[in-house]
């Protein structure tokens, strides 16, 4: 089992403008309470996160109006050819499409509590293109499908359209070209425009 969840510290970075994680404790056994009580403060795009058709489409889907089946089951792990500051295209697919649920490890984003804004991004064709391929939930290593400085949310509005699943913030970097199970299911926060995960992959038998 591969665990590809970022570790939720008060270092992980967020979205430039975003609410960092923060925990306040309430009550705590250490100060002679009875229990040890807290309260999470954080962006719901928080380390690995799903996002809601809700977060790039007016009146879209909420999170918990997500179907659950594209975050749970058989799942590939592609390399590709990426490049920091650039968005990956068909061309750059390092092998056949083999599963409904399809990651890309690109590398650049190596650090999640280190921010770097050149992370790569996804082109509408490569969206449209697994699609077409029956791909129902793509995953990447990055804060985001998009590029950094992209206003109008290219990829995302091929994910929209294309009624897409969208994981961002996963860490890829120990896990082997694959195939494997995929769970990574979201919380059902109503109303909300994503949730974050507990991904993990298991090994395909």
């Amino acid at each position: 089992m591969y665990d590809i969840t970022p570790p939720i510290t008060a270092e992980l970075n967020v979205w430039p403008g975003d609410t960092p994680p923060s925990r306040e404790v309430l009550l705590d056994m250490h100060r002679g309470d009875n229990l040890t009580l807290s309260t999470l403060r954080a962006t719901v795009h928080l380390g690995a996160h799903a996002d809601a058709p809700s977060h790039y489409g007016t009146d879209a889907r909420a999170i918990d109006g997500q179907s659950l089946e594209p975050y749970l089951g058989p799942c590939q792990v592609l390399p590709v050819a990426a490049e920091r500051g650039r968005r990956l295209q068909v061309g750059d697919l390092r092998g056949s499409i083999e599963a409904e649920r399809v990651l890309f490890p690109t590398g650049t984003f190596p650090d999640p509590e280190a921010w770097n804004e050149d992370f790569a991004g996804l082109t509408p064709d490569l969206v449209d293109h697994l699609a077409d391929r029956g791909v129902r939930l793509i995953g990447v290593d990055t804060p985001s499908v998009d590029l950094f400085h992209d206003k109008q949310l290219l990829a995302h509005q091929r994910f929209l359209a294309r009624d897409v699943a969208i994981l961002e913030g996963l860490v890829l970097r120990a896990v082997p070209p694959g195939l494997y199970e995929l769970i990574a299911l979201p919380l059902p926060l109503v109303g909300f425009d994503a949730s974050p995960v507990r991904a993990v992959l298991r090994a395909s038998t």
